[in-house]
């Protein structure tokens, strides 16, 4: 009984919080600093130091996984010095639908806009790698999960194009969980949009190359993503069109541990080459070389 009342379900479940919160000693107040100076494996668990994270480009040095990085990171890996020309910054985004769920659609874009300093999920642009010049689209999972909206269609495609008119090849690197839902419909085209694109390329003879990182599903595996005359997966990335789980649940049969890795699309023929990131720069300046007319 509360109050002479019987109790409820939900007076139970708040008495009990109370009790917890009574027995809990109290916080100790860590120094801030400690996350910043040691990172955790998610395969082997090893405490890593940040900065020697850093120098092996963000690849784990006892297990060899490769933590995710940003589009700006992996420009600056990939390109030589002070030769990456950003194209096309000014396309924004919009709230054609006027989405709301839990928040607003052009909310969740200012966040993700404040927290990745981009205005959506893909920086475009021009660079060279070992002194061969191409054209680059290099997504960035850190906004909204790199998800491809009507933005990121529209600054692919512009920059097949740009790489058309400059007969130079086209590099796509991409980092996904898809198409973007609070686009609907929109998004979905940027699919056929961006294959169009590629096709024209294949039509002018410009070598598309794709690098395939951790993850890249949905929308984006299903167009432009997977349509390289050669495509390249970093060492351990993940890459399908739907989940594992997902796929467990509608063909009820157990999945490989290995499934959707960039390993297993090796040995089924999905992928032409794994590197790991270290050798990702001379992989793709060996394969630019090897096609230059």
């Amino acid at each position: 009984l509360i109050r002479g009342r019987e109790m409820t379900l939900q007076d139970w479940f708040e008495t009990r919080k109370e009790q917890q919160h009574a027995a809990r000693p109290a916080e100790v107040k860590i120094d801030d600093n400690i996350g910043k100076l040691w990172v955790k494996c998610f395969n082997c668990n090893a405490q890593l130091p940040k900065k020697e994270l850093e120098a092996h480009m963000m690849v784990c040095p006892q297990c060899g996984y490769h933590f995710r990085i940003n589009a700006r990171t992996r420009i600056y890996q990939l390109f030589d010095d002070g030769t990456f020309e950003e194209m096309f910054k000014n396309i924004a985004p919009s709230d054609p639908l006027e989405f709301v769920d839990t928040e607003s659609y052009k909310e969740r874009q200012k966040r993700a806009s404040a927290a990745t300093s981009l205005n959506d999920a893909v920086i475009t642009g021009v660079g060279k790698v070992e002194g061969e010049e191409i054209a680059c689209a290099v997504m960035d999972f850190e906004y909204m999960g790199g998800s491809m909206g009507s933005v990121v269609g529209e600054k692919i495609t512009a920059m097949m194009e740009e790489a058309l008119k400059r007969k130079i090849p086209m590099v796509a690197v991409t980092a996904s969980g898809g198409a973007r839902m609070q686009e609907s419909v929109l998004s979905l085209m940027q699919m056929a949009k961006t294959s169009c694109a590629v096709a024209k390329l294949n039509e002018a003879g410009i070598l598309y190359i794709t690098i395939l990182t951790d993850p890249t599903y949905g929308g984006v595996t299903a167009s432009f993503g997977t349509l390289g005359d050669i495509i390249i997966a970093e060492q351990g990335a993940r890459v399908g069109f739907a989940g594992r789980r997902v796929i467990e649940q509608t063909i009820r049969q157990k999945l490989p541990a290995d499934f959707q890795t960039a390993e297993y699309l090796m040995k089924h023929g999905q992928v032409d080459v794994i590197a790991k990131r270290s050798e990702l720069k001379e992989t793709l300046a060996k394969i630019l070389r090897l096609h230059k007319k």
